[in-house]
């Protein structure tokens, strides 16, 4: 009698131990298939979300990469669960296009406050070049003419990121096609050239946005000044916010939400809550890639971030997989 009560009682241990352990690792045996565009800066934020899954029990595939529109279809499609990295109004015109809300979800948002526009150096600005606009006038636009087509050289957007959109759009509508040459291409490259420039003394004009490590070499206030645009006007009759500061910087302020399948959170609630909890600081995300920008720049090194952070952060961070095992309890 004593021998059965005793193995009675090791049994209910161990299944209430594996209940346990069950619910602490909500995603054992489940494979996750991440999508990452080409911007080797994001990758820091998308890997802390990454160990956040692994963390649960879910075995991370190796990423798929693709470019940023390329990126949505491969999640509306299902060839990917999710992508980290999707811009709640920059990437709208994707989010549609790649099956929208029948069968996308956005979740987050993972990053808040997020701004882009145009930049002149200071001493342009302190002259009078403060608005986009101004560049409509040859004279002005000519200050920046850095091949001597006697047009301003904007350094721009790659094609296919969604912002090159927009600053088409600007170009026609505040009447610049005639004074403004939009530069596009590796966008690194175009910027470290404009850094150059900016070094020795000349004057600059380009795109950014936040969080990238641009913001930490020049520096907004101190070397460089964002531009103001002559009103909102937007692709496709969009209306939203573009002002920041009290500056409108002619681009919606925006939010970064993990983009996932419809099928993929209704079958791992516990990952829905973790992306639904995570959040992540603009700042320290700029931050990183400052260190990126210096040299640390390998995939260690962007593990060696990522570390930090978490322990930096570790509350926060033990909070998310809180919230997720919660979910499935």
């Amino acid at each position: 009698m004593f021998k059965k009560t005793l193995i009675s009682a090791i049994l209910a241990g161990t299944m209430l131990s594996g209940a346990a352990m069950a619910q602490d690792m909500p995603g054992e045996g489940v494979t996750v298939r991440p999508v990452v565009g080409l911007i080797a800066e994001e990758y820091f934020q998308s890997r802390i979300l990454f160990r956040a899954l692994e963390d649960l029990g879910y075995d991370v595939a190796q990423p798929l990469e693709a470019e940023i529109q390329t990126a949505h279809l491969a999640v509306g499609t299902g060839d990917a669960d999710f992508y980290p990295i999707h811009w709640e109004n920059l990437h709208d015109a994707f989010f549609r296009e790649s099956g929208g809300d029948d069968v996308l979800e956005r979740v987050g948002p993972f990053i808040d406050t997020m701004v882009q526009g145009y930049l002149v150096d200071r001493a342009s600005y302190e002259a009078g070049v403060q608005n986009l606009g101004d560049l409509a006038d040859p004279e002005v636009a000519a200050r920046f003419d850095a091949d001597g087509d006697g047009t301003a050289d904007l350094a721009g957007c790659v094609p296919g990121w969604g912002c090159e959109r927009v600053i088409e759009h600007h170009l026609a509508e505040y009447g610049l096609r005639d004074t403004v040459t939009h530069n596009q291409g590796a966008y690194n490259a175009i910027m470290a050239d404009a850094i150059a420039r900016h070094a020795n003394g000349q004057p600059i004009l380009y795109y950014t946005w936040t969080p990238y490590w641009v913001s930490g070499v020049l520096v907004p206030g101190e070397d460089v000044e964002w531009l103001s645009v002559p009103y909102t006007s937007l692709p496709d009759g969009i209306e939203a916010e573009t002002e920041s500061d009290g500056r409108n910087l002619g681009f919606v302020v925006d939010r970064q939400f993990v983009l996932a399948s419809d099928a993929f959170l209704e079958a791992n609630p516990a990952a829905a809550a973790l992306f639904e909890a995570a959040e992540i600081d603009v700042n320290d995300i700029s931050a990183q890639n400052r260190l990126m920008a210096d040299g640390e720049d390998s995939s260690r090194d962007i593990d060696n971030h990522v570390d930090a952070w978490i322990e930096a952060h570790r509350a926060d961070y033990d909070g998310w997989l809180d919230a997720a095992r919660a979910a499935v309890r």
